[in-house]
């Protein structure tokens, strides 16, 4: 049991799903740093106020932190758009250029009649025996 345990952890899925967390919580702190130090006192320079976290109302005695909610938000659209620009982006790419189709033979066309592959010097369709006129090289 001990055996298939260790055989468990040492695969390579494994392995690599935890390296994607810790690298995906660093860039959290990274981000979260970023909005805090960075965009929250630009957003506040054109809005006024200092410091979003200190923004909250009160209802009975039950305190709404939307400063908080709204530091949230602006890390989440950053985030988005970072592995929208830095991810999406480029794979849909790499996609799009490997689905290109090869470029037409120019030694070949379509018949017009059955839309098999002829030569484009031919005279009547190999497959379905329409008589067609070349094409002038």
């Amino acid at each position: 049991m001990l055996h298939e345990f260790k055989k468990f952890l040492l695969r390579g899925n494994l392995i690599e799903l935890a390296v994607a967390v810790v690298i995906g919580v660093a860039f959290g702190a990274v981000i979260a740093s970023f909005v805090e130090d960075i965009i929250t006192p630009l957003l506040a320079a054109i809005g006024g106020q200092p410091d979003f976290a200190g923004l909250t109302f009160e209802i009975n005695e039950s305190v709404f932190r939307y400063g908080e909610f709204i530091n949230s938000l602006v890390s989440f659209l950053i985030i988005a758009a970072v592995i929208f620009f830095l991810v999406i982006v480029p794979v849909n790419k790499l996609v799009e250029r490997s689905r290109k189709e090869p470029p037409a033979d120019p030694t070949t066309r379509k018949c017009p009649e059955c839309r098999s592959s002829i030569p484009t010097d031919a005279r009547k369709c190999a497959f379905c025996t329409t008589s067609v006129v070349p094409f002038a090289n």
